[in-house]
């Protein structure tokens, strides 16, 4: 379930857009805008096509095609102007008090749209909407409904700037500043690609939701999954601040202890998701020098937390505790990671294995395992896990996650002792496995292999890992270290790749999920790709 799908047939696909998310990817490293992760999430829509487009920071209803038919005929009424959309406005300026038109040529000048000479025809009817009740306490607030003829880009914003009321929050064209644009496609109508009888999908307004909490429930459902970012630093206005919900509990993390206005906030955060307590955790760059009860999130307020609580993550329980050190049992920006997993799909046609999950039982190995998240949802899914890590309290915790599921852990292998140690053993032995797991920590040191640094020796645990990876199997690599760079990153895995003799037949790179929002301010930590290896150049593993 995808609380922001709203309609789907064998054709069509509606969504409700939320404000502050891309329609598409808007650089290949710079996240998923809602129609790349709508399209890699379910087989059965690999093929949506983007007929219309939404700013970022405009909320509202979306139409994707499914099928060529449904992509023909949808483009072909947007071209013949038989899409009607309206949309919902609101300014703090005076407005016209009634019905009018404004047509003027539309010409990009820098970042912004501009009424010019020689531009791409556009045509907006305006209607003030002085019979809708306003939420809001400002009175001043007036409410606007728009209806563009035409579909250029920005037109009414820049309509409705040069008529003397700019979009509340809408600062590139003059608007007073605001939480968001305050811009939102509120019904869009047109005839069926297949029956021709006409359809209309709406969606409401609600311009008092704050656009951070609008995306994660556009994207989270609650039936499900109780685990997930609320902030995410300066992406989400609180730079140097981040804030999950982990059940019944939320964890705050920043490198000093929180200020007023964090207080306060977190307050409010608890008070929206009804949590139980609210705890914080000093970020620090030395913190393996601190003890287990000083690296502990600390309570600020609320409800202590049990020793071992439960969250659920797609329908997965895991087991997590506050009173462990620094990392709390679940690394939520993994999630739709996992999923997939989960699943079994990893992106539009990118199926997990030639032979799916639970068809025939495929091997995973999970390499720097910490307690198991990946191995549960693959043997959920129906494989034999291997999960091999240097902590043999995390492997126990990994076995309890088992359990939890209604996984046998005897089914399963937990191996303790260094990857790179035991990466050459199962080569030795001759085992193979489907999927190769690799999530190494940004930094670790062992006796047997020294210093391990993500930035310097990701090619290194690739290399190692090769050997034991199928031909035709998938490889999962992913790395936090902020200041290894995408590029930088998949080189590694591609040059370990050609010194190993092997193939990249496939490759799917994913950023961190939605509820870690990417920005100018708040750059991507997650770097993630699924590759398919192949035979080796020579036909050889």
């Amino acid at each position: 379930m995808v609380p922001c799908v709203i309609f789907e047939d064998e054709h069509l696909l509606v969504v409700h857009k939320p404000a502050g998310w891309n329609t598409h990817a808007p650089a290949p490293f710079a996240g998923e805008g809602i129609y790349d992760w709508l399209k890699n999430r379910e087989p059965c829509w690999a093929t949506l096509a983007i007929i219309h487009r939404l700013d970022k920071e405009t909320s509202g209803v979306m139409v994707f095609g499914k099928t060529p038919l449904a992509n023909q005929s949808l483009t072909e009424q947007f071209t013949a102007r038989r899409v009607r959309k309206k949309y919902l406005l609101l300014t703090d300026r005076p407005v016209p008090q009634n019905e009018f038109t404004v047509k003027t040529a539309l010409l990009r000048v820098g970042e912004k749209y501009a009424s010019r000479p020689g531009g791409e025809p556009a045509e907006t009817q305006f209607v003030p909407a002085a019979d809708i009740k306003l939420k809001t306490k400002n009175s001043k607030l007036k409410m606007v409904c728009a209806e563009p003829l035409t579909g250029r880009t920005h037109q009414i914003r820049v309509h409705a700037a040069e008529t003397g009321f700019p979009i509340l929050g809408d600062t590139l064209y003059g608007g007073t500043p605001a939480a968001r644009v305050h811009l939102h496609a509120a019904e869009i109508e047109f005839a069926h690609p297949a029956t021709g009888r006409p359809v209309r999908f709406g969606v409401p307004v609600d311009f008092e939701l704050e656009p951070r909490l609008a995306l994660r429930t556009a994207v989270i459902d609650p039936a499900s999954t109780n685990a997930f970012r609320v902030i995410h630093g300066a992406s989400d206005g609180w730079p140097g601040w981040f804030v999950e919900k982990l059940g019944d509990f939320l964890l705050s993390q920043a490198e000093a202890p929180l200020g007023i206005k964090q207080n306060e906030e977190l307050s409010r955060l608890a008070q929206v998701f009804s949590a139980r307590g609210a705890y914080h955790k000093t970020l620090s760059r030395q913190v393996r020098r601190a003890t287990t009860a000083n690296a502990s999130p600390q309570l600020i307020f609320g409800e202590a937390a049990p020793e071992r609580f439960e969250v659920l993550e797609n329908g997965i329980r895991f087991e997590l505790s506050f009173n462990e050190g620094y990392s709390v049992g679940l690394f939520l920006d993994q999630r739709d990671n996992r999923r997939r997993l989960l699943t079994g799909h990893v992106a539009a046609d990118f199926p997990l294995c030639q032979s799916a999950i639970g068809n025939r039982q495929s091997e995973v190995l999970n390499c720097f395992a910490y307690t198991c998240g990946f191995s549960i949802c693959a043997a959920k899914a129906g494989a034999r896990t291997t999960s091999l890590d240097l902590s043999k309290k995390y492997l126990e915790w990994g076995r309890r996650n088992f359990a939890r599921n209604g996984l046998d852990p005897s089914a399963h292998d937990f191996i303790y002792g260094d990857t790179f140690d035991w990466l050459r053993r199962l080569a030795k032995k001759g085992r193979a496995f489907d999927v190769v797991v690799l999530d190494p920590p940004t930094f670790s040191q062992s006796k047997e292999h020294g210093i391990f640094r993500a930035e310097s020796d990701y090619g290194r645990v690739v290399a190692a890992a090769l050997p034991v990876l199928k031909p035709g199997g998938v490889l999962l690599a992913a790395t936090n270290a902020a200041e290894f760079s995408p590029e930088d990153f998949l080189a590694d895995i591609e040059s370990a790749a050609g010194d190993a003799n092997r193939k990249m037949v496939k490759w799917h790179y994913v950023p961190q999920p939605p509820d870690f929002p990417i920005s100018r301010n708040e750059p991507a930590h997650l770097k993630t790709v699924w590759v398919k290896m192949g035979a080796g150049f020579d036909g050889r593993a």
